[in-house]
């Protein structure tokens, strides 16, 4: 609303751009790179409070140097970095850095609520600070915000704590306790590592026994763990980590860990009872804290009012072109969810999108 009560006039650019991580920082990059001017030609909209995409609300015990995959954003290395800062300091301070350097004028914290269908080709994208009319978007945003909760019958009763990976303290928090560590990704294993030498007692759960790969994983078996998420998203299916398809490097950390007995995993519980969990075949663990180390799903809520959703839950993507919609890319989602992934795809989605805008008419 401007000063007389009226709906002030949504502002006109070329791109929005949601988010403003790894992949966000990405695109915005190539935009400019190819002569797109932030704010006169493109925008880029973040919710955070500051740089750091979701690196700014990693737990401080995830020092830099446990960092997995942690690739510099394009045309700027991230270098002598102190592997035992915590790394949501350590990308906190590349991206501020990044952002400046390239002068990518972040609007932030902004809330995006919805991208609906404009006029004339565009589209509206409504945010907590009014609203824009683009002729294509960049939907970047990462899972961070959308934490994925199991539920199992009698959850509610438990008298325990219960906290996803989002939630994670640190090891610290977790002395003298039982606790329960449900999953198998990285975040599960690294959870129960760090917690084992400060807790009563772990016990680690998932539903499906846990992979482990020996020797290198080199860039072959990389393409082909992509190839196959990215099959899904073809196909319209809610996209897997590329990690829940490479299974977890068997490194010697992880030897000790399996030796010591604190990666000893058991199968997922049947129910959950005020002082613990249970089997059906009447095994039972009591607990202080259920932690679900669960993973997330793809914050893209705010896409809703597009029905670019096929009937198997996801978008269909080809590259990072939504299938329905080939105003819509979406960067960091799926195969492009890792940190080289999004470098790649944030150039992908820029050289569709200028394409894209070279073929349609302005709209008067």
């Amino acid at each position: 609303m401007n000063e007389t009560g009226a709906p002030e006039a949504a502002r006109e650019v070329d791109v929005v751009v949601i988010g403003a991580g790894q992949a966000g920082l990405s695109s915005a990059y190539h935009l400019r790179r190819t002569g797109y001017e932030p704010e006169r030609d493109f925008v880029v909209l973040d919710h955070a409070p500051q740089p750091g995409g979701a690196w700014q609300f990693r737990w401080p015990s995830l020092i830099y140097g446990k960092v997995h995959g942690m690739h510099s954003l394009p045309g700027m290395e991230l270098t002598d970095a102190d592997p035992d800062r915590p790394s949501s300091e350590v990308i906190s301070e590349y991206f501020d850095a990044y952002e400046r350097a390239f002068g990518l004028r972040v609007r932030r914290p902004v809330d995006v609520r919805a991208v609906r269908e404009g006029t004339g080709g565009r589209l509206l994208v409504e945010t907590s600070t009014g609203t824009w009319s683009t002729r294509a978007l960049i939907n970047a945003t990462d899972t961070w915000d959308r934490p994925f909760w199991p539920r199992y019958p009698g959850q509610e009763t438990f008298r325990g704590r219960q906290l996803h990976t989002a939630q994670y303290p640190g090891p610290e928090e977790f002395a003298g306790q039982r606790i329960v560590v449900v999953g198998g990704g990285t975040s599960g294993t690294q959870h129960l590592m760090e917690i084992a030498p400060y807790a009563a007692e772990t016990t680690w759960v998932t539903r499906r026994p846990p992979v482990f790969h020996e020797g290198p994983f080199d860039e072959g078996a990389g393409r082909s763990a992509v190839a196959l998420v990215e099959e899904r998203v073809r196909r319209g299916l809610p996209p897997q980590s590329v990690v829940s398809v490479t299974g977890l490097p068997l490194n010697d950390t992880i030897r000790q860990a399996i030796d010591d007995r604190v990666l000893d995993r058991l199968p997922m519980f049947d129910r959950i009872t005020p002082d613990g969990v249970e089997w059906d075949d009447g095994r039972r663990v009591d607990a202080d804290v259920i932690l679900w180390a669960t993973g997330f799903r793809a914050a893209i809520d705010h896409l809703a009012p597009l029905r670019l959703r096929e009937p198997g839950g996801g978008i269909r993507v080809e590259g990072t072109r939504a299938v329905a919609d080939p105003r819509v890319h979406l960067v960091g989602y799926g195969p492009s969810a890792s940190t080289i992934g999004a470098n790649r795809a944030g150039r992908s989605a820029v050289r569709d999108i200028r394409r894209l805008l070279a073929q349609a008419p302005v709209a008067a």
